[in-house]
């Protein structure tokens, strides 16, 4: 594995706000629509009420101990941490005119503190929140107004960070929209498909307008998207299964084509036309989305299979997408399938379809950890796991794929988006708290903490090619 990653591979580690920082009221901060979802992205949607709480309100209260949390990060050795600004801290409500001066002193204190260790902040304008003011008022990005709001609040933060922050994303797996439209869009689940469309529309110009305000802002920076990397296999050889998984490919694609292109591809017109989708999009919006981003990032945990015949066979969920299971692969203990050179090909994939320099910034293993009597973790599983994949991560970069860096998902144990647990475990480093929200936050090292400072401080010469 020796002398295959690049040598200023940015090693690291990802987390949402939403998912550690807790405090979800503290300085200022408004209410999210993260805060409305205290089960998670499939639980319903909650109104807050006086009194009540969720395991996110406290989560694992980053926002008081992140500056333990950056040392131990450090002594693995990372070169990067993306996380995510918290939008209503900095805009409470999303529509105010002056930002929150204690929401962004808090930022600034987080990046002066990644910066005592040399460890290069990746930003997540928003990352499955979005101020819940802005869904109540306006209805989420159903309405044009939220481009004009979004763009405020990321013209804000590149003014005050320009300086901090040189790799910035604009919406967190932002194709998950199709499938969880209030976590993605701020619809109500039973929004139909011309509605989601709509709102995915001004989502991507609003992406668009931030990237162009980066570009004039931070003009040493560098500005991607980030897509949930679900790709797809053909179940069988048959031309009609063939032509389905290009069809469900497509669906994820186009958010890359748009951000990464700069137009709508022809494809997109045939299949709303087709479906009877209305989508309002002016001259302007198509003159805006012609400013594209400078990379590709994306997450990747599972690929999954596609028939033309879907009702013959059980569905398995993964992350956000149901999927035909691979007979291929094994499965994590949540049914996520394991395929390891699955992220080799879709490297590939997204190279050869965008030609961008590409940022792997999730990727991972949900686990359940047990905790041995003398106080040691012993997560082989893992190891296994992320080493698989960063062999066929090396594979690419030699196959000629350009690629940035990796952070793995959850380097600390943090709260699951999907279901709000935290037995569901992804870290290197163990939170002391469990799904009742019990436990004193005290932090561990688990064994992988160990490996993976070797796999950083080696450039990846410590890797095994285990396949």
């Amino acid at each position: 594995m020796n002398g295959k990653f690049p040598q200023h591979f940015l090693w690291g580690g990802a987390v949402a706000a939403n998912q550690v920082e807790g405090a979800y009221q503290a300085d200022g901060k408004g209410l999210s629509t993260s805060d409305l979802q205290p089960q998670g992205i499939f639980g319903a949607i909650t109104p807050r009420m006086p009194g009540d709480s969720g395991i996110k309100d406290v989560a694992i209260d980053f926002y008081h101990r992140y500056p333990e949390d950056i040392a131990l990060f450090a002594e693995m050795g990372f070169k990067c941490l993306r996380t995510s600004i918290a939008w209503t801290r900095i805009f409470p409500q999303g529509d105010e005119e002056t930002p929150n001066e204690a929401g962004l002193a808090f930022y600034d204190r987080l990046f002066d503190e990644m910066a005592k260790y040399g460890i290069q902040p990746l930003i997540t304008l928003s990352h499955y929140e979005m101020p819940y003011g802005l869904v109540k008022n306006y209805g989420g990005w159903g309405d044009r107004r939220t481009i004009a709001f979004f763009e405020r609040y990321a013209r804000t933060v590149f003014e005050r960070y320009k300086h901090k922050v040189k790799h910035w994303l604009t919406f967190n797996e932002i194709n998950m929209s199709l499938h969880a439209p209030f976590t993605g869009v701020g619809l109500p689940p039973e929004s139909d498909r011309s509605a989601i469309y709509q709102a995915i529309h001004h989502q991507l110009v609003a992406s668009a307008k931030a990237v162009k305000a980066c570009h004039e802002i931070v003009p040493e920076g560098k500005i991607g998207n980030m897509l949930l990397g679900g790709i797809l296999y053909p179940l069988s050889c048959r031309p009609e299964d063939l032509l389905e998984t290009q069809r469900q490919n497509r669906d994820w694609l186009f958010f890359g084509d748009v951000q990464a292109r700069g137009y709508y591809p022809a494809y997109m017109q045939r299949f709303f036309r087709e479906n009877g989708i209305q989508v309002e999009i002016t001259n302007e919006d198509r003159q805006t989305l012609r400013e594209t981003i400078d990379f590709i990032s994306f997450s990747y945990y599972m690929s999954g299979c596609v028939t033309a015949d879907p009702e013959q066979y059980e569905t398995a969920r993964g992350n956000i997408l149901d999927m035909v299971p691979n007979p291929h692969l094994a499965s994590s203990e949540w049914g996520w399938q394991i395929d390891p050179i699955g992220l080799r090909y879709l490297l590939n994939v997204l190279y050869d379809r965008y030609q961008k320099p590409l940022f792997i910034v999730e990727n991972g293993l949900g686990a359940k950890d047990r905790v041995e009597a003398d106080g040691s973790i012993n997560d082989d599983y893992r190891i296994n796991y992320l080493n698989d994949h960063l062999v066929q991560v090396a594979e690419a970069i030699d196959d000629g794929v350009e690629v940035m860096g990796y952070t793995s998902w959850g380097p600390i144990d943090l709260v699951s988006a999907s279901k709000a647990e935290m037995s569901k475990r992804y870290g290197f480093i163990h939170v002391d708290r469990d799904d009742a929200g019990n436990g004193s936050l005290e932090r561990r090292r688990k064994k992988s903490f160990y490996w993976y400072r070797d796999v950083i401080h080696s450039n990846g010469a410590s890797l095994k090619d285990r396949l």
